[in-house]
């Protein structure tokens, strides 16, 4: 059974609400998820505003990219050596 999905604007805007002295609780059950859910939104977005969870994302994806590329250039390099070597 697949949970909802909540957009990351909607998960800070939730923590917003709790920060502002509404309980736990009530946001829980507004949104429909359990409060383990909530803490660990808590954990992972706390502290961080709209435009600054984009930029996270942004960082996290040019990190994805980058890291695909090393293994990419780390396998060529690999296949040469070998290639070199069964030539000598």
């Amino acid at each position: 059974m697949s949970g909802k999905r909540y957009s990351e604007e909607q998960i800070i805007y939730a923590l917003k609400q709790v920060e502002s002295g509404t309980k736990a609780k009530e946001v829980c059950r507004q949104l429909g998820v359990s409060e383990p859910t909530l803490y660990a939104w808590k954990r992972k977005y706390g502290g961080l505003g709209v435009s600054e969870l984009r930029r996270l994302k942004q960082l996290e994806e040019e990190n994805r990219k980058l890291k695909q590329l090393v293994a990419d250039l780390s396998l060529d390099k690999h296949i040469l050596q070998e290639v070199i070597a069964k030539k000598l």
